[in-house]
């Protein structure tokens, strides 16, 4: 099999010898594994919790080029560090045929295996957040004293020892010229010529783009203003731009701006990939249709019978088809009993996979036995050079292996079963009219869903994890429940 290897790694008190033991332990994984690596994507000082990485979003465009088989990474949070983007990028991975694999957090194939990669991604998550919040009160206070909180500060402005804001008397009078070519007319790509056939650069030092400068025509310091999160602190630092010229630039902003693209209907598919069709076991996927009122109807088709190849399965409603679904699945979800014995199999699959630390335990008992033999041995007066070069490998692997224990335990921490349940109870308040907290929950919970003409059988990510619902129950199910969608569409 072939694969490729991404590696990241955050501004944060990490540095370039992080990518290295990145590669060098995914390497080290796929040798194990006769797994052939064929490429490195790197992005370097860019965090997870965005999904704007340009190496990032190149490796999940090739992976419709065929050439791989395998994305590998030292751990799931190099892939993503929120549940969103990590559901939805391995999904499109899926689609392509290829999967995401851990060299350090060793997950089964079973059922358990995604439950236990959920939580991984949860804790992630919930580290991120929680680094996060350790950081806020010193940029917060940074704000309110009109310093700038990082980077190279911005185009018109010079930033003095303590990176407080004060107006650049060379650069300024190209911004205030900027907003006023716009008002009066100029289109942006007009103003980037501008500034470039004036030989103005960028903070950086490069020529200014498009977006550098629909950046510029849109950045509230200009007007004084400094923001960090929720908070907002006006004339915090000396304004460039007056404040009736920066609205009136705002105004014809937003009154130019294009409607923006629709996203692909695909995308809109809670149950893309996990959803097969009962009679010939094919993948259905998403399709939609416009009636003659002009009214969108959004449905899933079974592959086998959308390529006219010997499949009768008839179409069913997307969202009567999706409604069912999770509703099912937050009855599992509130069932006590259920989440108890996931929350075990999960504690269970992470004692038992934790192959490495165990191995080089024994491994660091067994060189310190050989030590003490060794001294014995000297004690006894047994003392010659291949004596003491032998005691000296002994010595160099004991330290090789309490560094790897070391960072075997920092790698894969121990996550408490409270945690595990914390995590998995969350599912309980989450908004079903929601589409990424619905997606969550599928991505969660769900292995396959089997449709049928009368019923629909959905296998749930546990152990004896499935059932079947007929559509008759269905339909008695939700005329029991104002507002639900359920009883609004037939099946098909």
């Amino acid at each position: 099999m072939t694969a490729v290897i991404y590696a990241r790694y955050s501004s944060d008190n990490q540095r370039e010898e992080s990518i290295e033991g990145q590669i060098r332990e995914c390497t080290a994984y796929a040798e194990k594994n006769d797994i052939t690596i064929v490429k490195h994507y790197i992005d370097r000082a860019i965090s997870a919790k965005t999904d704007n990485r340009p190496q990032f979003q190149q490796m999940i465009k090739d992976s419709d080029k065929k050439l791989f088989d395998i994305v590998l990474v030292w751990k799931l949070d190099r892939f993503a560090r929120n549940r969103y983007d990590s559901a939805r990028y391995k999904t499109q991975l899926k689609k392509n045929g290829v999967k995401l694999m851990s060299a350090t957090e060793i997950i089964s194939e079973g059922p358990e295996g995604i439950i236990l990669e959920s939580v991984l991604e949860g804790y992630a998550e919930y580290y991120s957040a929680d680094l996060a919040e350790k950081v806020v009160r010193g940029q917060t206070e940074n704000i309110l004293k009109g310093r700038c909180n990082g980077g190279r500060g911005t185009f018109g402005y010079t930033l003095d020892s303590e990176r407080k804001f004060h107006i650049d008397p060379l650069a300024s009078p190209f911004v205030l010229e900027s907003f006023t070519k716009y008002r009066d007319g100029l289109t942006m790509k007009e103003i980037r010529d501008w500034l470039n056939e004036n030989g103005i650069k960028n903070p950086v030092g490069g020529e200014f783009t498009y977006n550098s400068v629909e950046h510029m025509l849109k950045n509230r310091r200009y007007i004084g203003e400094l923001k960090f999160r929720d908070v907002v602190v006006p004339d915090a630092i000396p304004p460039i731009v007056p404040l009736e010229l920066f609205d009136d630039v705002q105004e014809k902003i937003a009154k130019n701006k294009k409607a923006p693209a629709r996203r692909k209907a695909e995308d809109d598919y809670l149950l893309t990939t996990k959803l097969h069709c009962g009679c010939c076991g094919a993948l259905m996927f998403g399709e939609s249709g416009t009636s003659r009122t002009g009214e969108v109807h959004r449905y899933y088709k079974c592959a086998t019978a959308k390529k006219k190849k010997g499949c009768k399965k008839k179409t069913v409603r997307k969202q009567w088809l999706e409604d069912l679904v999770v509703n099912q699945t937050m009855q599992l979800v509130r069932d006590d009993a259920a989440m108890e014995s996931i929350i075990a199999k999960v504690m269970e699959l992470q004692d038992r996979e934790n192959t490495n630390l165990p191995l080089y335990e024994k491994q660091l008992r067994d060189a310190e036995s050989g030590i003490q033999n060794m001294l014995n041995a000297i004690q006894a007066g047994i003392l010659t050079s291949s004596t003491k070069e032998r005691l000296e490998q002994l010595e160099e692997t004991k330290r090789e292996l309490e560094a790897r224990i070391a960072e075997e335990k920092l790698a894969k921490p121990k996550i408490k079963e409270e945690f595990i349940r914390f995590w998995l109870m969350r599912f309980r308040k989450l908004d079903m009219s929601l589409k990424d907290q619905r997606q969550a929950l599928v991505d969660t919970f769900i292995n396959s869903i089997y449709l049928y003409d009368d019923k629909v059988l959905i296998t749930f990510n546990y152990k004896e994890g499935t059932q079947t619902i007929t559509f008759e129950e269905a339909a008695q199910a939700a005329s029991k429940e104002n507002g639900s969608d359920l009883d609004c569409f037939t099946a098909r």
